[in-house]
């Protein structure tokens, strides 16, 4: 296969999207070519250093993109095998049965998807046991349908975050157990087994794992994709524009800077788009010629606009009680997900985050510094802390949006405050339970360190948008196969295909449709 350069299949990208599709139809016996970016992520003991991977940013792609005011930023992206899977929380939800429907919120309208949930549904189940889920279906009173339980039960709760979903049964609510996906075998007290890959330590959220616990998509899909002879991966491979025939109706060669700085072209049958949603947008965008002047898949204008990120907090709670928990992230509460008994509109999602350590606090401190933040040395507070993610769901404006300049740097227009109101009163919620918690009810603190973020907009880890499906050609990019309409042989299975991003994290969706059109694109191709 090395000696042809022309393929079945090109994926570009080794995400949750781009893997689990090279993943997916690795046993077809098609000729298939991955093209990743990055090389393989290091491993090395900054894997776990918090002032290395998020006061330093050690691994964060050294680029910059601009904002609407032409000020640059450096955004939340990590180029390597496995896409930012390599340091994402591995929180792994579905999305409700009420968010492929239109939803009204207090800043707008969030659209109907043209798939329903049950479409869906199959394809959630088999992501689950491919990315080795931990949880339990039936704790969430307010999730869909399932087909299937998870293949593997959740991960026990330490003895303070038992206490805490304990306190939060005790007034009403419905605390669950957080999907998620570990490579964890537990003995009966919840501990990792002596043949457990996963140790169960504090690193298990937005660092990558050193021992190859965490279920991220080179370890799950890519690896066992490249066993396959017929699979094959370049890495160090920038994809910069994408060409097509003279018709313009197919996509007929792939060109990438590599790493010498030398160009190289690969042509395929079928073209996959799984960059990311803004890097995603940036590469359709960048294509454009004589027959797709506004860029690839751009006939409707909708090409880099309708971007999405959550509105997230991530915030920091200070225990009465010492809190030795290492594997913080077992616990999530969506009871007022849909809305709440004195507001009428989404809420959005609460979970726990990975425990905060000395490190991360320090680095944080200098911006408590106009709040009433705990008296209290850093190793003590960190031995205090309680760590929770708030997530609300971002509405699809078509001014928010992925543009290119004239050197074809990428700028990112975003309305921060665009549906904020659900997220406000989520916090509200949070911070008023506080002391029937066991907290100190006067502190709830930013933990904006972890969200990588002095500036918002440099939040991009929950990206998507930007390319989105749809049945009319005139106000979207893909179809419901997620084909291009404008183009026989391309797709895109990133984020980047999503109508609304719900209120949880994004990648158990994007696995999922990734199989979905795995499928379809096998069919295509048998």
């Amino acid at each position: 296969m090395a000696d042809d350069p022309h393929y079945d299949v090109i994926i570009i990208g080794t995400g949750a999207g781009g893997g689990t599709l090279a993943h997916r139809l690795a046993p077809t016996g098609k000729r298939i070519l991955i093209l990743e970016r990055g090389g393989y992520l290091p491993r090395e003991r900054d894997n776990w250093e918090s002032t290395a991977v998020f006061v330093k940013g050690k691994y964060r792609a050294p680029e910059f993109w601009y904002d609407k005011h032409g000020d640059r930023f450096p955004p939340e992206v990590n180029y390597y095998v496995g896409g930012n899977t390599k340091f994402y929380g591995a929180a792994l939800f579905r999305l409700r049965p009420q968010d492929f429907g239109e939803l009204r919120h207090h800043g707008g309208i969030s659209p109907a998807w043209p798939i329903r949930y049950e479409d869906l549904e199959p394809y959630y189940t088999q992501a689950e046991h491919l990315y080795l889920v931990h949880g339990h279906h039936g704790e969430d009173p307010g999730e869909g349908p399932v087909s299937a339980q998870y293949a593997y039960p959740p991960v026990l709760h330490e003895p303070r975050i038992q206490q805490l979903s304990d306190d939060l049964e005790k007034h009403g609510l419905h605390p669950f157990h957080l999907p998620i996906g570990v490579n964890l075998t537990q003995d009966a007290k919840g501990g990792a087994t002596h043949g457990s890959v996963c140790i169960r330590c504090n690193r298990v959220d937005g660092f990558p794992c050193l021992v190859r616990g965490k279920a991220d998509a080179q370890v799950i899909c890519v690896e066992p994709a490249l066993e396959y002879e017929n699979v094959r991966m370049v890495t160090g491979a920038h994809v910069r524009r994408l060409e097509t025939g003279p018709t313009g109706r197919a996509v007929t060669g792939v060109v990438a800077e590599m790493e010498d700085g030398s160009e190289a072209r690969f042509r395929g049958d079928i073209v996959v788009v799984a960059c990311g949603a803004v890097n995603s947008a940036a590469l359709l965008l960048r294509s454009a010629n004589e027959h797709h002047p506004r860029g690839l898949a751009n006939s409707s204008d909708t090409v880099g606009r309708h971007y999405m990120r959550h509105n997230n907090l991530a915030l920091m709670a200070v225990s009465k009680e010492p809190n030795d928990t290492q594997f913080q992230k077992t616990l999530a509460l969506n009871d007022w997900y849909l809305g709440a008994d004195d507001w009428d509109f989404p809420l959005g999602g609460i979970q726990m985050l990975g425990k905060s350590d000395a490190d991360q606090i320090k680095g944080e401190a200098p911006h408590w510094a106009e709040l009433a933040s705990p008296d209290m040395p850093f190793e003590v507070l960190a031995h205090h802390a309680v760590d929770f993610w708030l997530c609300g769901e971002d509405l699809p404006r078509p001014e928010n949006r992925v543009t290119l300049d004239g050197d074809g740097e990428i700028h990112l227009a975003l309305d921060e405050k665009n549906n904020i109101e659900g997220l406000k009163r989520l916090q509200h919620k949070l911070r008023g339970m506080l002391g029937k918690l066991g907290m100190h009810p006067h502190h709830l603190l930013p933990h904006s360190l972890y969200l990588h973020k002095g500036m918002p907009i440099g939040a991009t880890a929950h990206q998507a948008g930007t390319v989105r499906f749809g049945t009319d050609p005139e106000t979207s990019a893909l179809d419901v196969d997620c084909k291009a309409h404008d183009l026989d042989n391309l797709y895109v299975v990133d984020t980047s295909f999503f109508p609304s991003i719900g209120a949880v994290n994004p990648s158990l969706t994007a696995i999922a449709n990734a199989m979905r059109v795995g499928d379809h694109i096998a069919e295509r191709i048998r």
